[in-house]
């Protein structure tokens, strides 16, 4: 299947990919169908299942559902209207979509939180239905968000559209030993093959101003979270840390006190500052999801700011080659971490950055194999256990912790000649069997782990 960097890398908001835009995503989808109905209705419900009822308030999926059956994208959020439109539908129980009529909508009673068993089709399941005047259900349509904000219908995921391949692209690899053999037979780089597969389905000058929006918004996101201090919301009383090492690190510079290994620091405050900025809600990329969406970003900014002879001109290569390796994943495997624990996130995005690092700094194709192999099999096992469902502990620290294992990996990776014991394509197989056999109390639903191990007064 083809998967196109800016299905890996998608512009949004905190603090949860599957959580937040997977259901404000289905939600639009669901208006969509009503529009395409040949009679009228006049109610909305929707129930939430399996991790979107467990954890779904702490990752504001009530918002997410709200705010997408009013209208709302993720990739275009206003966060002020938001707010005005939300107090708008709790006290009128009224709702208003764009080119559908008013509607009831009482977020109270029409908003379930089914805690029973999961829908069959995916741990991250929601129902949407469309009522009569009377209050009885005359449509209804199962979605399932997949991970990273990829959203599919029960018939779409039975037929298996998130494996379809699509048109024909020039380098159609799905492992990466195919990745790897079309490599050496074209002469070209993998982020080489992947400019080709993009160029089938856009132009040369839509993919370089789209890779160029999709930095900007990570890098904007960085030093927002650099920028801004307090509490972030939820009810853990987390405060904000990026600002104020970053402030420390600065006062720091050129006194020559500082050891070798403060570079690490940096490294985790860009991360750090990406995810408090998601767990307030704030725009973010997908990198990835958003739970592990500061990895990628604080890689690049560690290369640019810290690599001598790093050029922002290549950012593009970096994406396109992090990109080709998390399609592999999660065509192979999953970057959900409902459905394989936090290797299959923050796992997927240090992979990711290994990858697209490990070009920029040289790599062969083979060296950059091995660099996302090394990062992916240090995270096999990895839970998902969100303290009270928030995506703060162990989240915000856990991509920081991403970071600084896709910088080892690569130079790792870099300093061998990418011969290597273990496959990336058997460290994801891996990968999907250990997600397969966790627990579902290890997977996004708070249920295990930190989540219940740390006391929330």
């Amino acid at each position: 299947m083809f998967l196109s960097v800016f299905d890996m890398f998608k512009v949004g908001i905190g603090p949860s990919s599957s959580h937040t835009i997977g259901p404000m995503v289905a939600a639009g989808r669901f208006l969509d169908h009503l529009r395409a109905q040949p009679f009228a209705v006049s109610g909305l419900r929707a129930s939430l299942h399996g991790s979107l009822a467990y954890t779904g308030i702490g990752h504001a999926t009530d918002r997410a559902v709200i705010l997408g059956l009013a209208g709302f994208v993720a990739h275009d959020y206003d966060a002020a209207r938001a707010e005005v439109v939300l107090a708008q539908i709790r006290d009128t129980h009224r709702i208003t979509p764009p080119d559908l009529p008013e509607m009831t909508f009482d977020p109270d009673r029409d908003l379930i939180f089914d805690r029973g068993p999961a829908l069959p089709g995916h741990a991250n399941g929601m129902i949407l239905y469309g009522l009569d005047s009377q209050g009885d259900i005359i449509t209804e349509v199962t979605y399932y968000s997949i991970g990273g904000g990829f959203v599919l219908t029960a018939d779409e995921l039975a037929r298996g559209a998130d494996r379809e391949d699509g048109d024909p692209v020039p380098y159609p690899f799905k492992s990466a030993a195919e990745m790897l053999r079309m490599a050496k037979d074209s002469g070209l780089s993998i982020a080489g093959m992947k400019r080709a597969n993009e160029l089938t389905r856009t132009t040369p000058a839509k993919l370089e101003s789209g890779m160029a929006r999709v930095w900007g918004v990570m890098n904007d996101c960085i030093d927002r979270g650099l920028a801004n201090d307090g509490i972030l919301p939820g009810g853990l009383n987390v405060r904000r840390r990026a600002h104020g090492i970053h402030e420390r690190l600065l006062a720091e510079r050129g006194l020559n006190i500082t050891p070798p290994h403060t570079v690490n620091d940096w490294m985790i405050t860009y991360a750090m500052a990406v995810n408090e900025e998601n767990a307030n809600g704030g725009q973010v990329v997908t990198a990835p999801t958003n739970g592990a969406a500061g990895v990628i970003p604080a890689t690049i900014r560690y290369w640019l700011d810290h690599v001598p002879g790093a050029q922002p001109s290549r950012v593009g290569e970096f994406l396109l080659t992090a990109a080709a390796i998390g399609g592999l994943i999660k065509y192979n495997a999953s970057i959900s971490g409902a459905e394989a624990g936090c290797q299959a996130e923050v796992g997927s995005a240090s992979a990711m950055a290994a990858a697209g690092l490990a070009a920029v700094l040289g790599g062969t194709p083979e060296q950059i194999e091995n660099a996302a192999e090394i990062a992916l099999e240090h995270h096999l096992g990895m839970t998902c256990d969100p303290i009270k469902g928030l995506v703060q502990v162990p989240c915000i620290e856990r991509n920081g912790l991403g970071a600084i294992k896709a910088v080892s990996a690569a130079s790792l990776a870099l300093r061998g000649d990418g011969t290597h014991l273990v496959p990336l394509d058997a460290c994801i197989e891996t990968m999907r069997q250990v997600g397969e056999d966790m627990s579902h109390k290890y997977k996004e639903t708070s249920l295990g782990g930190l989540a219940v191990n740390v006391p929330v007064c």
